[in-house]
């Protein structure tokens, strides 16, 4: 790989969006990459998590200003390449973090709303630019800021072209915390680490739930929890860890 650098540890995937001086685009072939690397760490039992951030000053700048003039002439696959980008770390069944350490533009937003949690350092920002550049958002890009953030904030980004920086997005629900820039791997990697002690097909089964949560009734929700949790009753690690609470109970 060459626009992508590939680090695990203790069952943690770091992935470093490695194009620096393009500011970590979208390109084809990064995006290449990022396919390629979430179908390896999802066939490695020994990966358990994934981290996800940019080098140099930027997380990622958004697509490649040639696809856009592209797809402008008739040629829309560069654009739909990019959204493969950021759908297949939202498609991916292992965890997954964004330190976002610098500017999250536009199809590079999308791609920390794929993560599942957003870490953010102090020199970190938010902005969607869409409008800015004549164009209507795209790749899911409503529906994932909506969620997070609410009508409200999503419309201030979207329409009025509101900037969050790493405190504003965490008052806005869009990143779980900012922290100082050096601390920025560490806190991302200590977050990830979290899962490397329960089971991986619970891990998978769990992050599946709440995906789906939002589009269940809450009766379709208790059903399936439900359901999983008695699955989850028979995992051998689930009866060795009720057995040893429960003797450290009869023993207090």
């Amino acid at each position: 790989m060459t626009l992508l650098d590939l680090r695990i540890e203790s069952g943690t995937a770091v992935l470093t969006l490695a194009d620096p001086d393009r500011r970590n685009i979208l390109s084809g072939e990064l995006v290449g990459e990022i396919v390629e690397a979430f179908d390896a760490l999802e066939a490695d039992p020994g990966v358990r998590a994934v981290v996800l951030t940019g080098a140099g000053p930027a997380f990622c700048a958004g697509a490649d200003l040639a696809d856009l003039l592209a797809a402008s002439d008739g040629d829309t696959s560069g654009v739909e390449r990019v959204y493969e980008g950021f759908l297949r770390v939202a498609r991916s069944r292992l965890p997954t973090v964004a330190a976002v350490n610098g500017p999250a533009v536009g199809a590079g937003l999308n791609l920390a709303l794929a993560c599942d949690v957003r870490i953010a350092a102090a020199s970190a920002w938010f902005e969607t630019r869409f409008l800015k550049l004549g164009l209507h958002p795209g790749g899911g890009h409503t529906w994932m800021l909506h969620r997070l953030v609410g009508p409200q904030t999503a419309a201030a980004m979207v329409l009025f072209g509101e900037r969050l920086d790493g405190a504003a997005a965490v008052a806005a629900g869009l990143a779980l915390r900012c922290v100082p820039d050096a601390e920025l791997l560490d806190a991302a990697r200590t977050l990830a680490a979290a899962v490397a002690g329960a089971d991986p097909e619970l891990v998978r089964r769990t992050k599946r739930s709440l995906g789906a949560a939002p589009s269940r009734t809450h009766e379709e929700a208790l059903a399936a929890e439900t359901r999983e949790q008695m699955w989850s009753l028979t995992l051998p690690g689930t009866h060795d860890t009720l057995r040893r609470l429960q003797a450290r109970i009869s023993r207090t």
